[in-house]
């Protein structure tokens, strides 16, 4: 069955309603429409969405949410609540997107220019959009993600098409790359396929969502580190892609698999039909724990350095010279492992639950540190902090090198917790305490990504 984002009639709430007054004193008409899209909480499973295994996220309350109007010009009208991003405005005949300078509004047309590709659109709506956030930018909540299939489900609605979730979730996915991040989807899945009170264990190729029932006596707190990351801004989540790409062929051609074709290490383990134990332990006898220089790696591969830049790496991974391929698919392999333990834990919902799940949440965490390397020292800190304060698991969400910690706390120990966090963290240092409102919070699993008319 072909499931569609919904379409729900509202009475405006005091947001919707704010929302709906910018429009009218920007634009001066009544919006059509609202579309929105949450932020998500990657619960465990850092990194490995783009190596094909399983994540498991939960949608978080905030979002990101856009007052439309459809008109019969050439041009997309975009306008942004925030006073730190600039009005924008474009032909919808000349949608380009500038990887070089990785701006609000690029991330909105990726949305934009996905659905017009898949659907064939020669000619699109022109639109009006004012657009609000509640995802703090550059945190590890997705909020990029978030805004890319907003667009996309609001230039589905502006042009009167249909398409499924699924779907959607696919196209952003793949035109979220069109600003330069080469991401697995785990982000726009769930944006779309969330549904509220569950997480959901996301599989891919084909996109898939279960459900999983979090324990009733634990509940999730985000906590800001205050660094900000914005992955298309930096290469250290695309050098992250690479390592993987490379340590994938050179593990297939180990095992005399056709490692020509193969880019991701999870079509590893598939070929080779074994566990992810046993794949650890093939990293542990390939792969040497010492960088590989590119040298090497054309000589293991027996290709040239051009093809290695031509048909390996990224656009802005050309400037690295050596590789960590041992330590990214140890914690590939390893990380894959724990999202399926997590949810097993889940689903038996015996005594002692909440504490297993804290420790695989700790082992997350020490391993995109020490194995990954996508961690910071403000996001190590926090970590222990959170630890400290009551937290049965704390790790970092996301992307990491900045951003957020998600920490699972029992229910009786949630006021404690967040008083020690509070104190530890926040208040001795004066930026971090002025942030402190919606760095740390409570959240419960939201629903996906919605139109919405005015009742």
């Amino acid at each position: 069955m072909s499931v569609h984002p919904p379409k729900l009639q509202v009475q405006l709430n005091e947001r919707l309603q704010k929302l709906k007054e910018i429009f009218m004193q920007k634009f001066g008409e009544v919006p059509l429409f609202y579309a929105y899209a949450p932020g998500r909480v990657n619960l465990i499973g850092e990194h490995i969405d783009y190596c094909g295994y399983a994540v498991l996220p939960m949608a978080i309350e905030q979002n990101i949410l856009a007052a439309v109007s459809v008109n019969e010009t050439q041009d997309i009208q975009l306008a942004n609540t925030n006073p730190q991003y600039t009005d924008f405005t474009v032909s919808t005949g000349d949608i380009r997107i500038d990887r070089a300078n990785p701006q609000w509004q690029y991330y909105f047309l990726c949305g934009v220019k996905g659905v017009q590709e898949h659907l064939g659109l020669t000619a699109l709506a022109g639109m009006r959009c004012v657009v609000d956030g509640t995802v703090p930018a550059s945190s590890g909540l997705s909020s990029s993600s978030a805004l890319v299939c907003c667009a996309g489900l609001l230039t589905v609605e502006a042009n009167r098409k249909s398409l499924s979730k699924v779907v959607l979730a696919e196209i952003c996915a793949r035109s979220e790359r069109y600003i330069g991040t080469e991401g697995g989807g785990m982000d726009q899945s769930i944006s779309f396929l969330a549904e509220e009170g569950t997480a959901k264990l996301l599989e891919f190729n084909p996109l898939r969502a279960t459900d999983v029932k979090l324990p009733d006596e634990a509940v999730f707190v985000i906590a800001n580190c205050c660094v900000e990351m914005n992955k298309a801004a930096t290469s250290h989540f695309n050098i992250r892609v690479v390592e993987c790409r490379i340590a994938t062929k050179l593990l297939a051609k180990s095992k005399g698999l056709d490692w020509s074709r193969l880019l991701k290490l999870g079509e590893v383990q598939a070929e080779l039909a074994v566990s992810l134990e046993e794949m650890v332990q093939i990293v542990e006898e390939v792969l040497h724990p010492e960088p590989y220089s590119r040298e090497e790696i054309c000589q293991c591969l027996g290709i040239t350095l051009e093809s290695l830049c031509s048909d390996i790496l990224s656009p802005n991974t050309q400037h690295v010279t050596h590789f960590k391929l041992y330590q990214r698919a140890k914690h590939v392999y390893s990380e894959a492992a724990r999202v399926l333990q997590f949810k097993a834990v889940c689903e038996q919902a015996a005594d002692g639950a909440v504490r297993r799940l804290g420790e695989l949440m700790q082992e997350s965490h020490a391993s995109c540190r020490d194995l990954y390397e996508c961690s910071c020292p403000e996001l190590d800190q926090l970590v222990d902090t959170c630890l400290r304060s009551g937290a049965a698991g704390s790790r970092l969400t996301g992307a990491g090198w900045g951003g957020c910690v998600v920490s699972m706390v029992p229910t009786d120990r949630l006021d404690s917790f967040l008083l020690k966090v509070r104190e530890s963290y926040y208040r001795p240092d004066a930026r971090r305490a002025a942030l402190e409102k919606q760095s740390l919070f409570v959240t419960k699993p939201g629903g996906g990504a919605a139109v919405l008319f005015e009742a």
